[in-house]
C-alpha cells in the first residue's frame, strides 16, 4: 500500500522509497561508472554536504570502514527532498541561467560533486534542488588532470559606446574566440566590428587577438572588466595603444606559442630603459612575446601610497591569492635568489629537461622579482605568474586558498628543474654503506645527488639528513643520506589536558570505575591507553579497548592508536572494556539495554530503540558461539551488579524458586575474585541450563541475517557466523531489582568545566623543541612499513633522523596542520624562535670546514591567520641592507618592529647563514633591477 506523505500526497512511483542498498549500489555504481570515463566537458552537480551525508549514513556507506554495527539489524531515517539552497547567495540573481553561489565554498564541507547521472538518479528519487550543473575541464601542461570547474570565470563586460556594464560568466579554460562569440551573440554585433580589451582595473592592457589562446592564458581574472569597442564611421579602434602607454605593438598580430612567455623581464618600458637585453636574450632563441605579463606602469595599482624603496612592492590579491603572495614575498626577498635573477641567467635556463617546465617558471618569476625590486612602484598585479602557475600545476588554478608552503614547495623544486645545469643526467645506482664511515657514504651520496642536480636552489637552499632505520626482529640498521630542501618540523606536545574514561570489566571481574588521567594534549589514543593501563592495574593478560558511547549505544571504536586525542571532545562520553589480550581473535559480544515495554511489537533490533544505560562488551571463544553461549556469557559480566539481597534467594529453598519468588542463581557464586562457576555448573544437566536460563534478564539477540535468538531459542545449537554481534536486554522490574542499573548510567563526560578544571600550564615551544622532536626516534605508523632487507618482510621500524649537512638558506616550515579520517585541525600554539643566532650546531653531524658557521639569522616570515580551508595570509620580510622588517599584507606595505614578528600564526621560517653575504646591491650597481640592459 502507498503510504501519503507528510504533506497529504501520495508520492509518484519513482519516488517511493527504495532499501537503502538498493539505493546505494545504484549510485555507487554510476559514480564509477561516470570517474571511469571521465572526459572534458562531462557535467558534475553540486549537492550540499550536509544533505550528501544524510544519505551516505541512510544508505551505510561507510559500513566497510566502520564494524561497529556488524551483526545487527538497523533502520537509519531517510534524507528529505534535497535542499540546495545554503549553497546560494541570499538574494541569488540567474545570469545565463545559472544560479549565483556564494563565493568561497568549500568541497567536503559546504558541497560535494557527483557525475550527472547519479544526480538525475537522486533527483528522480528525492526531487528538490536547484539544480547546480558545473563542467569538467582539462588543465595542465605537463600532466593533464580533469577538474570541475566550480567558479567560472567572471568578467565585467564594459561597453565602449556608452560604457554600460554587463555580467559574463564562461569558462576559464574557454578560447579568446568563444568569447568573441558570446559577445557578439550577445549584443548581436558582427564579429569583424568588434575589438574585446583587456580592462583590467579599468586600464587598457593587451588588446584580445590571439582567438585560440584560453582566458586563463590571456591573464584574465575573476570579476575583472574587458573593454568592447565596436567599429564605426570613424577611425576604429579608438585607441590603438595601449593608454598613454605607446606601445606600437597593440595591434600586431601575435601568433601563438608554446613558449609563450617573455624572459628576464621582458621589454621594460618605464624610466626610459632600453630593450635591448631582452632582444639581445631572445636572438636566436624560441621565445614569443604572445603573452607577456602587463607592463610596469599596467601593473601599478594607484590606489596605494608611493613607494620609492625598492623591494617594497605589494603584490595585488587576484581572489584568495594571499597564499600565493605571501609565498612570493618570502620568496623575492630572499638575498642569493635576488642576486641570481637581477643578473643575466639565460644560459642557466634548461629547456630539454623533463621534469622542468621548459625553463617557463624561471623566466616568469625572474621577471616577477624585477618587478617587485623596481623603484616607483605601489602594487603588482602577478597575473602572468598566476596563469603559468595554473598552467604547470593545476592543482593551485582556480580561486580557492591554498597551502603558502606546498606552494614553496612546488616553486623551489619547478625553479630548482627550470634552472637545473645538468643537461643529461647520468644513471647513478644506489649503494649501501656497507659500514663505512658516515663521512665518507655521505660525501658519495651527495656527490651523486649533485651529479643529476645542480642549480642555485641546490646551492643555497639544499642541505643533507641522515636517516637511519632499525629492525625490531632482526635489529638490521639501515642508514641514507638523503637531500631536503625545507624542514618540515612537528610542534612537539608540550600542554596536557585531563581525560575521564569509564573502565568495565569484559569478564564480570569488577565494577565499573571511572578514571581520570592527565596526557599529552596532542597526544594519540596510545598515549590515553598506557595512562590508563597503569591507573587500572590493568594485568599483563588483558588489553583496553576504547569506544566513544553516544545515545546509549558504542557509536565507534577508537582502535587505532595513532588516532589524534584532539577528535576526543570534552563533552563526549569514553569507555574502555578489559578484555583478554588477543581479544581481536575472539567473538566480540556488545550488549544493549532497554526498558521491556514494546518488546513483542519490536520483534528486531533497531536503529532507533530508546536504549538505556551503557553498552557491556565481552568475548566468546570461537568454538563458543551457541545461544546457549551467550546467554552463560550475558549472566557472567552482569555479575558485579547483583543487589546484595539478590545473594540470599540464590541459597534458599528450591520450592521458592520454584514458586517465582526470585531469580535462580545457582550457576553462580561470589568469591572475592568476582564472579566464578561453583563445581554444579560443571554440569551439563538439561535442568542446570534451565535454571540459569531462568535466572537472568530476558535476551533477544538480533542478527543481521535476521535470524533472532531469544529465551525460547536457548536451547538450539545456533552457530553465529560473525566476528562481532550485539544483543538487546529487556529490563523489567524484576531485573531492576535483581541487579544495581546505576552502575551503568550517568557516564560522566571527558573533562567537566568545573571539574578538575585547574588550567594545564603550557609550557613554552621553542623551534629547538621542535628540532628535538623531529630528530626524536620513533617507531614508523602501520602504514609506512619497511621491508627489511634481512628478515624479507615488511616491519614497523624505528626511525631516526639527523641533520648532516645545512644549506645557506634553510627553510622552517611549521607543521601546524593536521589531518585524520574524522576532522582536520590547526594548532595555534606559539613558537618562540630566534630572529638572531639560531645556533645549530649541536644537531649537525657535519661541518663542511672549520670556518663555516652553523648560526642563522631570520630574514622572512610566511604567516597564516584564521582556521582550515580560509584565513588569510601575509609575510614579514626584511630588507638587510636597511636592517629594518616589514609587513607585507597583498598588496600593503608597512613598517613593523622587529619585536612585532613573533606571533602565534608564524607558519613558515627563512633563515639565512651568517657569514653568507649578498653579492650586490642593486642601489649602488646604476643598473636598475626593472631594466633587462646587463
Amino acid at each position: 500500500m502507498t503510504i501519503p506523505n507528510s504533506e497529504g500526497f501520495f508520492p509518484p512511483e519513482s519516488c517511493l522509497p527504495r532499501a537503502p542498498a538498493e539505493e546505494k549500489d545504484i549510485i555507487m555504481e554510476l559514480i564509477r561508472s561516470s570517474e571511469a570515463s571521465i572526459k572534458e566537458g562531462d557535467l558534475y552537480y553540486l549537492v550540499s554536504h550536509r544533505w550528501w551525508m544524510e544519505w551516505q549514513e541512510y544508505v551505510d556507506l561507510d559500513q566497510s570502514d566502520d564494524n561497529s554495527n556488524e551483526g545487527i539489524f538497523c533502520i537509519p531515517r531517510r534524507p528529505g527532498e534535497i535542499d540546495n539552497s545554503n549553497l546560494l547567495l541570499n538574494e541569488s540573481v540567474v545570469e545565463g541561467n545559472e544560479l549565483d553561489l556564494k563565493r568561497s565554498l568549500q568541497e567536503g564541507e559546504d558541497y560535494s560533486l557527483v557525475p550527472q547521472d547519479a544526480w538525475k538518479k537522486l533527483l528522480e528519487w528525492y526531487r528538490g534542488g536547484p539544480e547546480l550543473p558545473r563542467k569538467v575541464i582539462s588543465e595542465g601542461f605537463i600532466t593533464k588532470k580533469f577538474n570541475v570547474e566550480v567558479y567560472p570565470l567572471c568578467l565585467q563586460l564594459v561597453d565602449g559606446r556608452d560604457k554600460s556594464q554587463r555580467t559574463l560568466k564562461i569558462s576559464r579554460m574557454a578560447s579568446v574566440r568563444e568569447l568573441y562569440n558570446m559577445v557578439c551573440m550577445l549584443l548581436e554585433l558582427e564579429k569583424e566590428k568588434v575589438s574585446i580589451w583587456d580592462y583590467y582595473n579599468k586600464t587598457k592592457h593587451q588588446f584580445l587577438n590571439n582567438f585560440d589562446q584560453t582566458l586563463e592564458e590571456a591573464q584574465l581574472l575573476m570579476d575583472q572588466e574587458v573593454l568592447l569597442e565596436v567599429q564605426d564611421d570613424k577611425l576604429w579602434p579608438s585607441n590603438v595603444s595601449m593608454s598613454s602607454a605607446g606601445n606600437e605593438l597593440a595591434l600586431v598580430p601575435l601568433e601563438p606559442s608554446r613558449s609563450s612567455v617573455t624572459i628576464a623581464g621582458g621589454p621594460m618600458l618605464s624610466n626610459s630603459y632600453s630593450t635591448g637585453f631582452r632582444s639581445n636574450f631572445l636572438e636566436g632563441g624560441n621565445f614569443s612575446s604572445s603573452q607577456r605579463d602587463t607592463e610596469d606602469r599596467d601593473d601599478v595599482l594607484n590606489n596605494g601610497i608611493k613607494v620609492d624603496g625598492q623591494g617594497l612592492t605589494g603584490l595585488h590579491n587576484l581572489g584568495n591569492t594571499c597564499f600565493m603572495n605571501s609565498a612570493l614575498q618570502c620568496l623575492v626577498h630572499t638575498p642569493p635568489l635576488v642576486d641570481y635573477f637581477l643578473q643575466d641567467y639565460s644560459e642557466e635556463i634548461n629547456k630539454e629537461n623533463p621534469l622542468g617546465m621548459q625553463g617557463e617558471l624561471a623566466i616568469v618569476f625572474g621577471e616577477l622579482l624585477r618587478k617587485l625590486w623596481s623603484s616607483g612602484r605601489t602594487s603588482v598585479a602577478p597575473r602572468a605568474f598566476k596563469a603559468k602557475l595554473a598552467r604547470f600545476a593545476p592543482q593551485f588554478s582556480g580561486y580557492n586558498q591554498h597551502d603558502s608552503q606546498e606552494l614553496l614547495a612546488f616553486l623551489l623544486d619547478g625553479l630548482h628543474e627550470d634552472l637545473n645545469r645538468v643537461r643529461s643526467k647520468p644513471y647513478i645506482e644506489a649503494k649501501d654503506a656497507d659500514g663505512r664511515p658516515d663521512d665518507e657514504f655521505a660525501e658519495e651520496c651527495w656527490q651523486n645527488h649533485k651529479a643529476r642536480n645542480d642549480s642555485i636552489i641546490v646551492d643555497v637552499c639544499q642541505g643533507q639528513y641522515k636517516s637511519t632505520l632499525v629492525c625490531p626482529v632482526c635489529s638490521k640498521v639501515s642508514v641514507t643520506f638523503d637531500p631536503f630542501m625545507y624542514l618540515s618540523l612537528p610542534l612537539p606536545s608540550t600542554a596536557t589536558r585531563t581525560i575521564t574514561v569509564t573502565v568495565f570489566s569484559g569478564d564480570g571481574s569488577s565494577l565499573p570505575m571511572p578514571f581520570t588521567v592527565t596526557v599529552p594534549k596532542n597526544g594519540c589514543c596510545k598515549d590515553l591507553i598506557q595512562a590508563l593501563n597503569t591507573a587500572s592495574c590493568l594485568k599483563h593478560t588483558e588489553a583496553l579497548v576504547l569506544a566513544e558511547v553516544y545515545g546509549n549505544r558504542i557509536y565507534r571504536y577508537l582502535e587505532n592508536s595513532f588516532e589524534s586525542l584532539s577528535n576526543i571532545k570534552d563533552e563526549e562520553h569514553i569507555v574502555a572494556y578489559r578484555l583478554p589480550i588477543h581479544h581481536e581473535k575472539l567473538l566480540r559480544l556488545e550488549i544493549l539495554h532497554r526498558r521491556a515495554e514494546g518488546f513483542l511489537s519490536e520483534p528486531r533490533y533497531s536503529a532507533h530503540l530508546k536504549l538505556l544505560g551503557t553498552p557491556l562488551v565481552t568475548t566468546l571463544s570461537v568454538d563458543s558461539r551457541t545461544g546457549v553461549d551467550i546467554h552463560a556469557a550475558v549472566l557472567s559480566v552482569l555479575a558485579p551488579l547483583l543487589r546484595a539481597n539478590a545473594l540470599t534467594w540464590s541459597h534458599g529453598d528450591k520450592s521458592s524458586r520454584d514458586s517465582g519468588s526470585g531469580p535462580s542463581l545457582d550457576s553462580i557464586v561470589l568469591s572475592d575474585n568476582g564472579i566464578q562457576c561453583s563445581e554444579e555448573t560443571l554440569s551439563t544437566s538439561d535442568m542446570e541450563l534451565e535454571e540459569v536460563h531462568n535466572s537472568i534478564p530476558d535476551i533477544q539477540l538480533a542478527l543481521a541475517d535476521g535470524k533472532v535468538i531469544s529465551r525460547s531459542t536457548v536451547d538450539v545449537d545456533y552457530t553465529v557466523p560473525v566476528s562481532r554481534l550485539k544483543v538487546v536486554m529487556n529490563w523489567s522490574d524484576r531485573e531492576h531489582e535483581i541487579y544495581d542499573f546505576s552502575f551503568l548510567e550517568d557516564l560522566p563526560e571527558v573533562f567537566k568545566s568545573g571539574f578538575m578544571s585547574k588550567k594545564t600550564r603550557q609550557e613554552a615551544i621553542t623551534l629547538y623543541s621542535c628540532l628535538e622532536a623531529f630528530i626524536k626516534e620513533e617507531p614508523l605508523g602501520p602504514d609506512d612499513m619497511w621491508y627489511c632487507p634481512r628478515c624479507k618482510e615488511h616491519r614497523q621500524a624505528t626511525k631516526k633522523l639527523d641533520l648532516w649537512r645545512l644549506p645557506d638558506i634553510l627553510v622552517v616550515h611549521l607543521k601546524r596542520f593536521s589531518y585524520s579520517r574524522f576532522m582536520k585541525n590547526k594548532l595555534d600554539t606559539f613558537v618562540n624562535f630566534p630572529v638572531h643566532n639560531l645556533d645549530l650546531s649541536k644537531y649537525v653531524g657535519h661541518r663542511e670546514s672549520a670556518s663555516s658557521s652553523l648560526v642563522y639569522e631570520l630574514y622572512a616570515i610566511s604567516n597564516h591567520y584564521g582556521g582550515l580551508g580560509g584565513g588569510h595570509y601575509s609575510a614579514f620580510a626584511k630588507l638587510l641592507e636597511e636592517d629594518s622588517w616589514f609587513h607585507f599584507d597583498d598588496s600593503h606595505v608597512s613598517p613593523v618592529n622587529e619585536n612585532e614578528i613573533k606571533k602565534s600564526a608564524a607558519y613558515v621560517l627563512f633563515y639565512q647563514r651568517v657569514g653568507v653575504e649578498s653579492k650586490m646591491d642593486v642601489r649602488e650597481t646604476g643598473i636598475s633591477p626593472d631594466s633587462s640592459n646587463f
